[in-house]
């Protein structure tokens, strides 16, 4: 249920909407498509009736957390590599607004200092031609919320050290995501797919170069190929290619 005091802003060229409190902003922007151009979003700092990973309870951090929708109605060449694309995005988002520089656990978690900051889900809805994906920021969230999220290996940016502003950092970062992140940076991405940032996803994967294990065997991570999955050569010389489900010695858990 959206809180009745919400607001829509258009102030840039992309419709951006904000609400003080949302069930989930993934929800909303599919129940409301209609209301988005080929590029647009929506963002609260308070989710009601989020998803926790892997099946837990959801816990809402009310006021402490960006919790961010993007809507795209825009043909992509390879929209399978979009969570890979987002996760540049929002890194260049943090780098603009806070000057870190996040590395990207394969596909598509940002950590700061070992720690994942962001998480990033993305569904296609093929009826209507657009996709969605929802970005999740932990800005100021204590201790004591991911240890009631059972996510010891989670943070938040203030934790990590970084002054964040809870009164502007959200909206600025919404639209920073909109504008730059998912529109003009989109332009290469929608027509060349994940070759248009391969590289510089390259640059900041965490896996690459690192012993991982895998349902059946071990091996080392080699590459992110032009499809965006992870390359790795296993103890016996032979290489496998994966699209999920790696865990990374060193790093937390699996994909």
């Amino acid at each position: 249920m959206v809180n009745s005091m919400n607001d829509e802003q258009h102030n840039g060229c992309n419709a951006l909407f904000y609400f003080p409190e949302v069930g989930s902003t993934n929800t909303w922007a599919k129940e409301h498509l209609d209301r988005f151009g080929p590029v647009g979003a929506v963002y609260t700092t308070s989710q009601t009736a989020g998803r926790g990973r892997l099946g837990r309870t959801w816990v809402n951090a009310a006021g402490q957390a960006l919790y961010y929708t993007v809507v795209l109605k825009v043909p992509l060449a390879q929209p399978e590599t979009l969570p890979l694309f987002a996760s540049l995005a929002v890194a260049d988002a943090l780098r603009e607004r806070y000057g870190i520089d996040c590395q990207i656990k394969w596909p598509n978690d940002l950590l700061l200092r070992g720690k994942k900051i962001v998480g990033i889900l993305c569904e296609g809805i093929p009826d209507q031609n657009a996709i969605v994906c929802g970005i999740g920021i932990n800005l100021a969230q204590p201790q004591s919320y991911f240890d009631a999220m059972e996510l010891p290996h989670a943070s938040s940016l203030a934790l990590q050290g970084v002054a964040v502003n809870l009164e502007e950092d959200p909206g600025r970062l919404a639209r920073t995501l909109t504008d730059f992140g998912f529109d003009r940076a989109l332009y290469g991405f929608e027509r060349e797919g994940f070759a248009a940032c391969r590289d510089r996803y390259k640059a900041r994967c965490i896996n690459l170069g690192r012993h991982v294990r895998y349902d059946g065997g071990e091996g080392d991570a080699l590459d992110v190929d032009e499809n965006g999955r992870l390359v790795v050569q296993d103890s016996a010389g032979q290489t496998r290619i994966f699209t999920g489900e790696v865990s990374v010695r060193g790093i937390y858990g699996t994909v």
